[in-house]
């Protein structure tokens, strides 16, 4: 049996006290509703040109308790910000591995790298996401590759690709540019 360390201890004994599913959640909403209405100046400014930053604020704080009130719009929130974060460090992920590829001998530029490269950064893409889809177990959710059926469904679909892609190279028209027709 493993043993449980002073950090686990002490999230167990922040989730116990409402971290997660009260303090935070009203905090991210209060914080959001005060930006807005200080950026809008919604409620008007006062002599000095500055918000009316008390009504600002018990606004902000009003909707803050509204929103924890229901338990309901705690866990879509917890939800949402757990899936933005997911697809921040999706983003990241996928910027740092381009990086890579990257010379340096020019600014970082899409039309700087040569086709291969790009169709590698599709290709690191593709399977960034793929990795992710698997670690929240919404691979085979979304694939269904377990059934026979399915299997020869999926690679019917990826034999068709391949034969489309080959297709494609084989009749495009070689030196014209693949962004569309350009009038001189």
């Amino acid at each position: 049996m493993v043993e449980e360390t002073f950090i686990q201890d002490a999230v167990v004994f922040l989730d116990q006290i409402g971290m997660y599913n009260v303090i935070l959640p009203f905090l991210l909403v209060f914080t959001i509703v005060f930006a807005i209405l200080e950026k809008t100046k919604i409620f008007g400014v006062d002599n000095n040109g500055v918000t009316k930053k008390n009504i600002n604020a018990i606004i902000a704080f009003i909707a803050g308790f509204l929103v924890i009130a229901s338990t309901q719009l705690v866990s879509a929130i917890n939800e949402i910000v757990a899936n933005v974060v997911l697809v921040l460090i999706l983003v990241i992920c996928f910027m740092m591995l381009i990086g890579a590829m990257h010379t340096g001998e020019k600014e970082f530029s899409l039309e700087n790298f040569p086709g291969w490269i790009k169709f590698l950064m599709y290709l690191t893409f593709v399977g960034i996401v793929l990795i992710f889809l698997n670690a929240l177990d919404w691979l085979d959710k979304i694939i269904g590759y377990g059934q026979a059926a399915d299997r020869q469904w999926l690679n019917s679909l990826i034999f068709l690709g391949i034969l489309g892609f080959i297709m494609w190279l084989i009749i495009r028209e070689p030196g014209k540019d693949s962004g569309g027709d350009k009038k001189d």
